[in-house]
């Protein structure tokens, strides 16, 4: 992604969504100057710890869709996991306003693969309690979206796969803060949290390797 975009040492990127910070991290880390923004008072807060060692990063409580930056004045503006719970239109609009000429809007996501037997699994446990369980905007094409506004190129999409090792605590974790799945299970979630944690205790060993898709979808503005 950094590549095709051609970003630069000290170039400036904005983070919207930024989060748990991994994709902000991996930014400043390239040294790029990052604008992270983050609505959420908690997330925020925790991320501000996170990076409290990083000069380079810039901690804004506004929203993708009420973005006060100075126009013209991004290189690159990225989405981690997070352009699915905006206004995508609106926040498409506010991004091509705050990018510099040429600069780049990306949004993407880390997916687990479905056909993963123990993604299979905890799938049909889901599914026991929420039959219309639905995977969200996040797993759908972003490419229409992106060039019904018609403010940037050509849309390209990159998808790497990667493999992830977790010990069965931290997976545990990572599904009892399923954003996608808390939005839809409500008063169930805890019924389906403990589920998955039953299933994954009785799996007999330390980590499971959870297969991963990462699909960017990238465009240059106009």
């Amino acid at each position: 992604m950094c590549a095709i975009a051609k970003l630069k040492d000290e170039n400036k990127v904005c983070d919207i969504g930024s989060g748990v910070v991994h994709l902000t991290i991996l930014l400043a880390d390239r040294g790029l100057l990052v604008s992270a923004v983050e609505p959420n008072d908690a997330m925020r807060t925790n991320g501000i710890k996170r990076t409290a060692g990083y000069s380079n990063i810039k901690w804004l409580d506004v929203t993708a869709e009420n973005l006060q930056m100075e126009h013209d004045s991004f290189e690159m503006v990225t989405f981690g996991s997070s352009f699915n719970v905006t206004n995508r239109h609106k926040a498409l609009i506010l991004t091509s306003k705050i990018l510099k000429s040429g600069g780049w809007f990306a949004c993407m996501w880390n997916r687990r693969v479905l056909g993963d037997p123990i993604r299979s699994k905890i799938e049909a446990i889901i599914r026991s309690y929420l039959p219309d369980y639905d995977y969200g905007t996040g797993r759908e094409d972003q490419t229409e979206i992106i060039n019904n506004l018609k403010l940037f190129k050509t849309v390209i999409k990159v998808s790497p796969s990667i493999r992830h090792i977790q010990n069965i605590t931290e997976c545990i974790e990572a599904w009892q803060s399923y954003a996608t799945l808390q939005r839809q299970a409500h008063e169930v979630h805890l019924r389906i949290s403990s589920d998955i944690g039953s299933f994954l205790k009785s799996i007999v060993r330390e980590t499971i390797t959870i297969p991963y898709e990462t699909n960017i979808w990238m465009a240059q503005k106009i």
